[in-house]
Protein backbone atom coordinates (compact mmCIF):
# COMPACT_ATOMS: atom_id res chain seq x y z
CA UNK A 1 0.00 0.00 0.00
CA UNK A 2 1.35 3.40 -1.00
CA UNK A 3 1.35 6.30 1.46
CA UNK A 4 -1.13 9.05 0.66
CA UNK A 5 1.47 11.83 0.70
CA UNK A 6 5.08 10.96 0.12
CA UNK A 7 7.97 12.84 1.70
CA UNK A 8 9.12 14.03 -1.73
CA UNK A 9 5.72 15.66 -2.25
CA UNK A 10 6.13 17.62 0.99
CA UNK A 11 9.65 18.64 0.03
CA UNK A 12 8.31 20.37 -3.06
CA UNK A 13 6.43 22.80 -0.80
CA UNK A 14 9.61 23.84 1.05
CA UNK A 15 10.36 26.89 -1.17
CA UNK A 16 6.83 28.19 -0.63
CA UNK A 17 7.19 27.74 3.12
CA UNK A 18 10.50 29.59 3.06
CA UNK A 19 8.96 32.53 1.15
CA UNK A 20 5.99 32.72 3.54
CA UNK A 21 8.29 32.63 6.57
CA UNK A 22 10.57 35.28 5.03
CA UNK A 23 7.60 37.57 4.32
CA UNK A 24 6.19 37.12 7.83
CA UNK A 25 9.64 37.61 9.36
CA UNK A 26 10.20 40.78 7.34
CA UNK A 27 6.87 42.25 8.44
CA UNK A 28 7.30 41.33 12.10
CA UNK A 29 10.95 42.44 12.05
CA UNK A 30 10.00 45.87 10.70
CA UNK A 31 7.30 46.33 13.33
CA UNK A 32 9.65 45.33 16.15
CA UNK A 33 12.49 47.52 14.82
CA UNK A 34 10.15 50.50 14.51
CA UNK A 35 8.94 50.00 18.05
CA UNK A 36 12.49 49.71 19.42
CA UNK A 37 14.34 52.44 17.51
CA UNK A 38 11.46 54.70 16.39
CA UNK A 39 10.76 58.14 17.92
CA UNK A 40 8.17 58.37 20.67
CA UNK A 41 7.16 62.02 20.68
CA UNK A 42 3.71 62.91 21.98
CA UNK A 43 1.81 66.15 21.81
CA UNK A 44 -1.27 67.93 20.58
CA UNK A 45 0.10 68.34 17.07
CA UNK A 46 1.14 64.68 16.81
CA UNK A 47 -2.37 63.58 17.80
CA UNK A 48 -3.97 65.40 14.84
CA UNK A 49 -5.00 63.51 11.72
CA UNK A 50 -2.50 63.85 8.88
CA UNK A 51 -4.07 65.50 5.84
CA UNK A 52 -1.14 65.72 3.40
CA UNK A 53 0.37 68.71 5.16
CA UNK A 54 -2.90 70.65 5.39
CA UNK A 55 -4.87 71.37 8.52
CA UNK A 56 -7.86 69.01 8.79
CA UNK A 57 -11.07 70.82 7.92
CA UNK A 58 -14.52 69.54 8.80
CA UNK A 59 -15.56 66.06 9.76
CA UNK A 60 -14.63 62.72 8.25
CA UNK A 61 -18.33 61.77 8.12
CA UNK A 62 -18.90 63.75 4.91
CA UNK A 63 -21.17 62.29 2.23
CA UNK A 64 -19.62 61.55 -1.15
CA UNK A 65 -21.27 61.53 -4.54
CA UNK A 66 -22.36 58.04 -5.55
CA UNK A 67 -20.35 58.51 -8.78
CA UNK A 68 -17.15 57.69 -6.90
CA UNK A 69 -18.53 54.31 -5.90
CA UNK A 70 -19.75 53.61 -9.43
CA UNK A 71 -16.31 54.41 -10.82
CA UNK A 72 -14.82 51.98 -8.30
CA UNK A 73 -17.27 49.28 -9.35
CA UNK A 74 -16.53 49.78 -13.05
CA UNK A 75 -12.81 49.62 -12.28
CA UNK A 76 -13.34 46.33 -10.45
CA UNK A 77 -15.30 44.93 -13.38
CA UNK A 78 -12.48 45.66 -15.82
CA UNK A 79 -9.83 44.56 -13.34
CA UNK A 80 -11.51 41.20 -12.84
CA UNK A 81 -11.92 40.91 -16.60
CA UNK A 82 -8.17 41.18 -17.13
CA UNK A 83 -7.53 38.64 -14.38
CA UNK A 84 -9.78 36.12 -16.14
CA UNK A 85 -8.72 36.92 -19.72
CA UNK A 86 -5.05 36.07 -19.28
CA UNK A 87 -5.49 32.42 -18.18
CA UNK A 88 -8.23 31.97 -20.76
CA UNK A 89 -5.97 33.24 -23.54
CA UNK A 90 -3.10 30.94 -22.56
CA UNK A 91 -5.42 27.92 -22.41
CA UNK A 92 -7.34 28.78 -25.58
CA UNK A 93 -4.12 28.92 -27.60
CA UNK A 94 -3.48 25.24 -26.76
CA UNK A 95 -6.88 23.98 -28.01
CA UNK A 96 -7.31 22.40 -31.43
CA UNK A 97 -8.75 24.81 -33.98
CA UNK A 98 -12.31 23.93 -34.99
CA UNK A 99 -12.90 21.48 -32.16
CA UNK A 100 -16.20 21.63 -30.24
CA UNK A 101 -14.25 22.34 -27.07
CA UNK A 102 -12.64 25.40 -28.67
CA UNK A 103 -16.07 26.65 -29.73
CA UNK A 104 -17.37 26.24 -26.20
CA UNK A 105 -14.38 28.14 -24.77
CA UNK A 106 -14.89 30.92 -27.30
CA UNK A 107 -18.62 31.14 -26.48
CA UNK A 108 -17.86 31.36 -22.77
CA UNK A 109 -15.41 34.21 -23.16
CA UNK A 110 -17.70 36.07 -25.55
CA UNK A 111 -20.48 35.83 -22.95
CA UNK A 112 -18.07 37.08 -20.31
CA UNK A 113 -17.05 40.02 -22.52
CA UNK A 114 -20.70 40.77 -23.23
CA UNK A 115 -21.41 41.08 -19.51
CA UNK A 116 -18.45 43.43 -19.22
CA UNK A 117 -19.76 45.60 -22.06
CA UNK A 118 -23.17 45.68 -20.36
CA UNK A 119 -21.49 46.89 -17.15
CA UNK A 120 -19.65 49.59 -19.10
CA UNK A 121 -22.85 50.73 -20.84
CA UNK A 122 -24.65 50.84 -17.50
CA UNK A 123 -21.94 53.11 -16.10
CA UNK A 124 -22.00 55.26 -19.21
CA UNK A 125 -25.78 55.69 -19.09
CA UNK A 126 -25.62 56.59 -15.40
CA UNK A 127 -23.09 59.32 -16.24
CA UNK A 128 -20.22 57.77 -14.31
CA UNK A 129 -17.63 58.88 -16.84
CA UNK A 130 -18.68 62.56 -16.90
CA UNK A 131 -16.20 64.51 -14.82
CA UNK A 132 -17.72 67.97 -14.42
Amino acid sequence: MQPILAVTDLASYLPILIIVLAAAGFGIGNMVATFIIGPRRQGERKALAYESGMNPVGTARKRFNVRFYLIAMVFLVFDVEVVFLYPWATTFANLDAGSPEAGLWLARILFFLLTTVVAYLYGYRKGVFKFD
